[in-house]
């Protein structure tokens, strides 16, 4: 699952600060919050022919990570949209793109972990490059269990969607040398969390169900699955799940915006169903995907 280089993304227009910089110049100054702890928060979006997918939702979970980080001096909603516009403007990008929309603290007068430092406001990041889901979603997906605990909230609350992923970079290393596609990560109880870059699903006997959203991230894919399921039928419910249920699912998938939804079909050596996406994953990817065509969840570009 490793990602390519691009020769699309060779000329990148990049939105840094306020304004545009040709990729090569695009850059941050070393007193950045982001350079010097992580202390920024991000989005990623998808863009599809028909516009910017839950382009709202995004932007309110960007404004309340930053209200819970407390940020001082945040550029407006309308100056993001219109950031986001003209990045993906200036890259004639209509479609098969993702966007990293990164806020961070800002820079610091000096080095040091104090906010008080930050006296010149956010820097607003809009990193839009050509890339199609990541995943093969015909295959699906492989992973192993790590021994790095995803977050609960009496470390770092999940639901800031913050930009200091080392444990899920730890996780992903460990799925690298185990030669898997992905790391599943479980919570400081031993329940299934999510894995290092998605939110998991399972189907057992017919019903839909995942992790609560304690620690793992309540990712937008993820409620627009919950929110499908119940359209569809299917009985769904969030509640604690053991790697067991997991091993002897009849099917599991990850949500993403990076990716969509990804058939999981091996777990810690063990088969999960069939060993490829399942019926009720397919129904439920159709659904999502119907979702993003009728366009009542995307903003239209300009």
């Amino acid at each position: 699952m490793l990602q390519t280089f691009n020769p699309q993304n060779a000329n990148l227009k990049i939105w840094v600060g306020d304004r545009l910089w040709p990729r090569d110049q695009a850059k941050v100054s070393v007193f950045d919050s982001a350079v010097q702890g992580g202390d920024a928060v991000w989005e990623g979006l998808r863009v599809y022919a028909n516009g910017i997918f839950a382009l709202d939702y995004h932007l309110d979970r960007l404004f309340a990570s930053a209200h819970a980080m407390a940020f001082a001096n945040v550029p407006t909603r309308d100056e993001v949209r219109s950031a986001l516009f003209k990045t993906l403007e200036a890259n004639g990008m209509r479609g098969d793109s993702h966007v990293r929309l990164t806020l961070t603290r800002g820079e610091k007068i000096t080095s040091g972990m104090d906010p008080r430092l930050n006296q010149k406001g956010c820097t607003l990041i809009v990193l839009a490059e050509w890339k199609k889901p990541v995943y093969d979603n015909a295959a699906g997906v492989r992973v192993v269990t790590s021994a790095i605990r995803r977050n609960s909230p009496q470390f770092v609350d999940s639901k800031i969607h913050h930009n200091n992923l080392i444990n899920n970079i730890l996780a992903k290393i460990q799925a690298n040398v185990a030669g898997a596609d992905d790391a599943l990560m479980l919570d400081e109880r031993g329940f299934v969390a999510e894995m290092n870059g998605t939110n998991i699903f399972m189907i057992r006997g017919g019903h839909l169900l995942t992790p609560y959203a304690t620690n793992c991230l309540p990712g937008i894919t993820r409620g627009i699955v919950l929110e499908l399921g119940r359209e569809l039928g299917i009985p769904t419910e969030e509640r604690d799940l053991s790697l067991t249920e997991l091993y002897t699912a009849d099917e599991a998938f990850g949500t993403g915006t990076m990716g969509e939804l990804t058939p999981v079909v091996e777990v810690d050596g063990r088969r999960i169903g069939s060993g490829q996406g399942g019926p009720l994953t397919a129904q439920l990817a159709q659904a999502f995907h119907a979702r993003v065509a009728s366009g009542s969840w995307t903003v239209a570009l300009p």
